[in-house]
């Protein structure tokens, strides 16, 4: 009996001393995993549950001189699903709980976003067919809010929203070529969109939700771990009322004349910003295939061309405040002429000898004339005065591709170039920089940064990118009038005096024609014609500049006259420009 009474002892004690083994096991293995080893299991543990996804940077709009939103941000929405969780589902009526089935819930779905219910259990199986464990599929792309909104009020556990940011641009193709576009992927492609990212972009964040074993995102569990950056609003000094306008007028114009394409660019003289930049054909960012790729971008901007009479003011600037001739100076200007140096230069038109003041060479617009002046100058004087003039390089709005022209320094210039730069021709300029000539001869002789953007606004509200305004004396106050009073002589006078009137103001313009590149190395049969001025002469406020390329209904500059006239009439006034109150000068043309 005490045999048995010990060996029961010895098995309790045994039994005993196995639990108390076993429970210290489990105590120690608690105590490593809720205590020593718990922050680095719970990591594991979230980083198995958890999802992180970026938060996008809405990039900023932009907007007209006067807030008009010329390209903005929308939210859309990528519409998926976890095909391996496809399965029926409770859904919680005011009649209780109903049972949803995958049929039935991709019909409800397909309902929303314009698709058949069969479509998307098509998605379903195809996708677990491709991988049984499947856990991602697109059903839609970049739908809007509302669709989005409606898809999620189906609440069906295996469907998962992706919100995207799209570009949208509300005024279609008004300044299309200006702000450019976004690829179908956000990134920026063209125009100020691309030229203006840094103001734009905004900056990427990131925000983690957690997942249960079934793949649905857990309720109430996101968290931002990394804020996002809203982009910069980036303000234009373009009025996209006028800018309508301007587009208009040239596109009918440039249909009519059967040119190629054509711009037209108006600036304010007092603060050389454009008021409007405008290119056929135009571009709407929202439809960018339903334009041809060259016809895009800004040639406002990126193509240079021989400006060719419209270049004269420039000359008879120049020498006006060199002290080498006034309005009232004197030469004969035959139909050709074969200087010294065997360079040969003729007119337009034949003639005889015609004897001309400087002004009634522009009224004339002839080249032998401007010749003789021109070379009262050396050829670095020369040279140096059209660098001022902003010539040769590319303006400061830094346009993406913006072409400088071609200005080749004076020490290559040939026999023929170094007369041919006298009248426009042996050189290049945008239309941007000739009317920038304008806006410096219209303001007394101080050329201004030429702008289209006041800078970029923060989200903070401050404003960072500002444009330097400071201007540069490139000739005389007199000089400048000088040449403003034979321009007006121009326009009162000149062969299209009765196709560009503008009553109740003085205006001073002066017409251009030039050969079109070819290409090779010469010229085409085409013509570039061109009109630039501004108005009032007697206190300039604006300036227009008309281009169009290869008119082959009219290959004269009475194809740019017209709109000319109607854009500035227009300018004029839209801005309320008061009325000349006093005549124009009468300057001889001829002795």
């Amino acid at each position: 009996m005490a045999l048995n009474t010990r060996s029961s002892r010895r098995r309790i004690a045994v039994s005993a001393l196995a639990l108390l083994v076993i429970v210290a096991v489990f105590v120690v293995r608690l105590v490593d995993i809720q205590v020593v080893r718990a922050t680095e299991l719970n990591d594991e543990s979230r980083d198995k549950r958890s999802v992180p996804t970026a938060i996008d940077g809405v990039r900023g709009d932009i907007v007209d001189a006067n807030g008009v939103v010329l390209a903005g941000t929308v939210m859309r929405y990528d519409i998926t699903i976890s095909p391996k969780n496809a399965k029926d589902f409770e859904r919680d009526t005011d009649a209780g709980q109903v049972t949803v089935t995958v049929a039935k819930a991709a019909a409800e779905l397909g309902a929303v976003l314009g698709m058949s219910g069969d479509s998307i259990l098509e998605i379903i199986r195809q996708s677990l067919t491709d991988d049984p464990k499947s856990d991602f599929a697109y059903v839609a792309k970049m739908v809007d809010t509302n669709a989005f909104r409606a898809v999620e009020a189906l609440k069906i556990p295996w469907e998962v929203p992706y919100r995207h940011m799209a570009r949208t641009y509300p005024n279609g193709a008004v300044g299309g070529n200006l702000v450019g576009f976004v690829g179908s992927e956000g990134e920026p492609q063209a125009g100020l969109e691309l030229g203006q990212d840094q103001c734009l972009a905004g900056q990427d964040g990131e925000e983690v939700y957690e997942r249960g074993a079934d793949g649905v995102r857990i309720p109430d569990s996101t968290v931002t771990t990394k804020a996002a950056k809203e982009g910069g609003r980036l303000m234009l000094t373009i009025d996209s009322d006028l800018q309508w306008f301007v587009q208009q007028a040239l596109a009918e114009q440039a249909q009519a004349a059967g040119a190629s394409w054509g711009t037209v660019v108006v600036q304010e003289v007092k603060t050389g910003k454009l008021l409007a930049v405008a290119d056929y054909p135009s571009v709407d960012p929202n439809n960018v295939n339903g334009t041809e790729e060259r016809d895009r971008g800004s040639r406002a901007f990126t193509a240079s061309y021989e400006p060719g009479s419209t270049f004269k003011a420039l000359t008879a600037a120049s020498v006006i405040d060199a002290g080498q001739a006034d309005p009232l100076s004197q030469v004969v200007a035959p139909y050709r002429i074969i200087f010294p140096n065997g360079a040969n230069v003729n007119d337009s038109a034949g003639h005889g000898d015609l004897n001309l003041t400087l002004g009634g060479v522009l009224i004339e617009s002839s080249n032998t004339g401007m010749s003789q002046f021109g070379e009262r100058l050396g050829d670095h004087q020369r040279y140096d005065y059209m660098t001022k003039f902003g010539l040769g390089t590319a303006t400061e709005v830094g346009f993406p591709s913006e072409d400088g022209g071609i200005l080749h320094p004076w020490e290559q210039w040939d026999n023929q170039t170094k007369y041919a730069t006298m009248f426009g021709q042996g050189l290049t300029t945008t239309a941007v920089q000739l009317a920038s000539v304008y806006q410096t001869i219209a303001n007394g002789g101080v050329r201004l940064p030429v702008q289209l953007t006041e800078g970029c606004k923060q989200a903070d509200g401050t404003m960072t990118q500002k444009p330097k305004t400071d201007g540069v004396q490139v000739v005389s106050p007199a000089a400048a009038r000088s040449t403003a009073d034979m321009l007006e002589m121009v326009y009162q006078r000149g062969w299209l005096a009765d196709a560009w009137k503008i009553p109740g103001y003085r205006v001073a313009a002066k017409t251009g024609t030039a050969q079109m590149p070819d290409g090779n190395g010469g010229y085409s049969h085409g013509y570039l014609v061109s009109v630039a001025g501004f108005a009032p002469a007697d206190d300039p406020q604006y300036v227009v500049s008309v281009s169009l390329a290869d008119p082959v209904n009219q290959n004269s500059s009475a194809a740019s006259a017209p709109v000319f006239q109607e854009i500035m009439s227009q300018v004029l006034k839209k801005y309320r420009a008061v009325p000349s109150g006093a005549p124009a000068p009468d300057l001889p043309a001829s002795w």
